[in-house]
């Protein structure tokens, strides 16, 4: 749950001698980021312009090439549909995993977007998640 801190904050900081700032568990990150994701794609899959929703959203038609290359220019916008059903996970004393097969009212979609970035040298996808993180608050 969100919780409020006092922090003491240097001289010449024009806050006054204390900050207030707010801190989300990550298990209550990660929920709000999906629940953004999943309104974020819903209102993609609405949108008459779909070029002035990513606009508005603020997605980047470009981006830098991490191995510093020219920029990549936005081409695809990609969406992916997966149901996880089951679970795998290190078994005790061997290498085999231990699985656990999900009962059917257990299984859920879970859709996400991804933004396809293109160059003459590179390819990289910029999952929807990560250019909400960096764009939270």
């Amino acid at each position: 749950m969100p919780h409020d801190h006092h922090r003491h904050v240097p001289e010449g900081h024009n806050h006054g001698p204390f900050h207030l700032h707010s801190h989300m568990d990550p298990a209550d990150e990660a929920a709000e980021l999906q629940i953004l994701a999943r309104q974020f794609i819903d209102g993609f899959r609405e949108a008459a312009d779909k070029a002035a929703y990513l606009r508005i959203a603020g997605v980047p038609l470009e981006v830098e090439d991490p191995e510093g290359g020219p920029p990549l220019k936005l081409v695809d916008v990609s969406l992916t549909t997966e149901w996880q059903v089951g679970t795998a996970s290190p078994g005790f004393g061997t290498r085999e995993l231990a699985h656990l097969p999900f009962p059917g009212e257990m299984i859920a979609e879970r859709t996400n977007m991804g933004f396809v970035y293109v160059s003459l040298d590179a390819r990289r996808v910029l999952d929807l998640r990560e250019h909400l993180a960096t764009r939270s608050p």
